[in-house]
């Protein structure tokens, strides 16, 4: 098989290890800057372009599309679907999970365990808001953050609404989220692909700081799942069509709550804490979906 990883760079930890899985397993491995696709739209002729070139005999495509270029990223996504091409992660999937309020109403509907939430639009009572989600401390989140930034922790409510006021001057849509005090600032990634969770580590946030994310310097060390927390990764991802998935979850008296779901989930944090080849794994299912038998590998 040819397996295309749409990276914007080929040395990333991820790209590069997904490479690596792709050559071990006997497949050819073609690295390709979205970014530098074009996407030709023709009645009945679907076709992407890199550098000026139609690309061919693509198989399967891996996207690793950042959420400053999801819009774009996803039009890729979608063409390469219109023309038959296996993806791990479907555009329309991407797309709902990179909005986090769409992706806690699809949660919400499919029963995940989920931290009480509230989004209001430039609301007149936001004292109201702080009480509707348990007083604080609150967590406050921009609907546009990525990797722990535009994430507040407000320990009071004058923080709180000073915070959130001056988020709404700025014209930034925010969700308004209790905080878990009993996670103690750690969490769990469990990496979910085709429908099962093949590794999980927890992720603890560096003292002062209650972001856990591992490039924030928070430490992590490979964990097992209980059966309600495996239960909750499988189905958070399986509700927003994510084949592969990062599936973050905090610990509470009341089970796992999901805080989100990434698709594009980086893969040196779990491999290297959990010494898993989750790159393998991902190559494997790919393997599983395209029987290597009924396809005719062709060079470049």
């Amino acid at each position: 098989m040819r397996i295309a990883i749409l990276s914007t760079n080929p040395e990333l930890y991820s790209t590069q290890r997904l490479v690596e899985a792709t050559q071990k397993h006997g497949h050819e491995p073609v690295v390709i800057d979205h970014l530098r696709c074009q996407v030709m739209i023709e009645g009945g002729k679907p076709e992407v372009l890199y550098k000026g070139r139609p690309l061919e005999e693509i198989d399967a495509i891996v996207p690793r599309i950042g959420a400053s270029v999801t819009d774009y990223g996803c039009a890729v996504v979608r063409q390469f679907e219109m023309m038959k091409v296996f993806t791990t992660a479907r555009s329309q999937a991407i797309t709902r999970s990179r909005n986090k309020l769409r992706s806690l109403q699809v949660l919400s509907k499919a029963g995940v365990g989920l931290p009480k939430t509230v989004f209001a639009k430039h609301p007149k009572d936001v004292d109201q808001l702080i009480e509707l989600v348990g007083g604080p401390p609150v967590v406050i989140k921009l609907l546009e953050g990525t990797q722990g930034m535009g994430v507040v922790l407000a320990e009071t409510a004058k923080t709180a609404k000073s915070t959130i006021e001056a988020f709404y001057g700025l014209k930034a849509n925010v969700l308004i989220q209790e905080y878990i005090a009993e996670a103690k600032g750690a969490d769990i990634r469990a990496f979910v692909v085709g429908g099962k969770v093949v590794g999980a580590m927890k992720r603890q946030g560096k003292e002062g700081e209650f972001r856990s994310n591992l490039h924030r310097g928070g430490s992590g060390k490979s964990v097992e799942l209980s059966s309600d927390e495996e239960w909750t990764a499988v189905n958070a991802a399986k509700a927003l069509g994510l084949r592969v998935a990062g599936v973050d979850m905090l610990q509470s008296q009341r089970g796992p709550l999901v805080l989100e779901v990434n698709s594009s989930p980086g893969l040196e944090g779990i491999e290297k804490t959990t010494g898993i080849d989750i790159a393998g794994q991902i190559v494997e299912y790919i393997e599983e979906k395209i029987p290597t038998d009924e396809i005719d590998t062709v060079g470049v």
